[in-house]
């Protein structure tokens, strides 16, 4: 009996070592085919848009493709704790999923901080954009080290919208700038001066311009269009609308064979928007939009700030067909005026004199509308 007691108390022993040691071990490697990755967002935000933070929408987006591919995720920020997102819509699909994820939440109300973190522990980084991150993440000297030893232990580095600013100092052991030679994209200096005015004058550089200073090929789609730049194992993605595409190249370029994952209805908007403007779709089609497959007010949002950038014929009919596509949904005299006025451009006063008197027919006192048609 002795004996018995004995061999029990030894087994029971080298169980609890054999336990430790599990747990001591860094989780992505637990087993050959598990993965590891780290999600890092600016810290700079604070409440009430005082600062600017992350944008949350990217970082739900991209969450949802890790989590789908069963990709275990750490978060992480210059300074660690909680981080403050820039506003952002929290009854949008994807972000209610993610609010309702107690464990990422509260990951994300308690960030690690770049400084704690060892490159060994993943596989790759994922550095989500928002304005905050061109003002701490470029300074962050413990980030430039973990980007650099992650790619340089054959890890994968992306980074989408202003996120891509947290890798403009980021030094290879060489020398050479990380993104020196490669294929890299961000916001563009077009998407800064049309969306992102409240913060361009506090900012230290433009991002676009600085990633070309540092060698980088930058290249890039219309205006908050997908957009994702893959150099072998640097992933940067253009906008808000290039979240998911940059994440599911991050999980390919992992190994893993990417799941079909059914597109959101903002980013299948922008898509639709793109096929209009490549010619792949007809006007028609853009106008008969399903409303419950698209958001009929993007498409007319779009197209006004489209034709900020357009000058030629066809860029104006393109912002035409799309700001009429959102018309009804939006109900807005200001891009009522807009239709009106660019199909003035292409010279089809009939159109243009219908579309101000249905303006006048709704605010017979608008003295814009009554002008305009007096000049006709």
């Amino acid at each position: 009996m002795k004996q018995f007691k004995l061999c029990m108390l030894i087994i029971a022993t080298l169980l609890c070592a054999l336990l430790c040691a599990l747990v001591s071990r860094p989780a992505f490697a637990e087993s050959s085919d598990s993965k590891r990755i780290v999600m890092v967002l600016s810290g700079y935000g604070q409440p009430e848009q005082q600062a600017p933070g992350y944008e949350f929408d990217e970082f739900a987006k991209a969450y949802l493709v890790f989590q789908a591919h069963g990709i275990a995720v750490d978060i992480a920020s210059p300074l660690g704790g909680k981080v403050e997102a820039d506003k952002y819509d929290a009854t949008k699909a994807y972000n209610q999923q993610v609010l309702n994820d107690a464990a990422i939440m509260a990951k994300l109300n308690h960030s690690l901080s770049t400084a704690q973190l060892k490159a060994a522990d993943y596989n790759a980084i994922f550095i989500v954009g928002g304005k905050g991150a061109m003002f701490d993440l470029p300074k962050d000297t413990a980030l430039q080290q973990l980007i650099s030893d992650i790619y340089q232990q054959q890890g994968t580095v992306a980074a989408v919208c202003h996120g891509p600013a947290a890798l403009v100092n980021v030094k290879l052991a060489d020398g050479s700038y990380l993104v020196a030679n490669k294929a890299v994209n961000s916001f563009t200096n077009e998407e800064e001066h049309l969306f992102g005015k409240k913060w361009l004058a506090q900012f230290d550089f433009m991002l676009q311009d600085k990633l070309t200073a540092r060698g980088g090929r930058f290249e890039h789609s219309p205006m908050m269009l997908s957009h994702v730049a893959v150099d072998n194992r640097l992933i940067t993605g253009q906008n808000p609308t290039s979240t998911v595409a940059t994440a599911m190249a991050l999980v390919t370029s992992m190994g893993i064979t990417p799941l079909p994952m059914a597109p959101h209805q903002d980013d299948a908007t922008l898509t639709l928007v793109a096929e209009l403007l490549n010619g792949n779709i007809t006007a028609q089609q853009v106008l008969s939009a399903d409303a419950t497959q698209y958001q009929l007010e993007l498409l007319g949002m779009y197209g006004y700030y489209y034709l900020n950038t357009a000058s030629t014929a066809q860029a104006w009919q393109h912002a035409l067909t799309l700001m009429q596509a959102g018309q009804t949904a939006i109900n807005n005299t200001a891009l009522d005026m807009a239709i009106a006025k660019t199909q003035l451009k292409l010279n089809d006063k009939a159109a243009a004199r219908a579309t101000l008197q249905q303006i006048l027919a709704a605010k017979p006192d608008f003295a814009a509308a009554t002008a305009l048609l007096a000049d006709l």
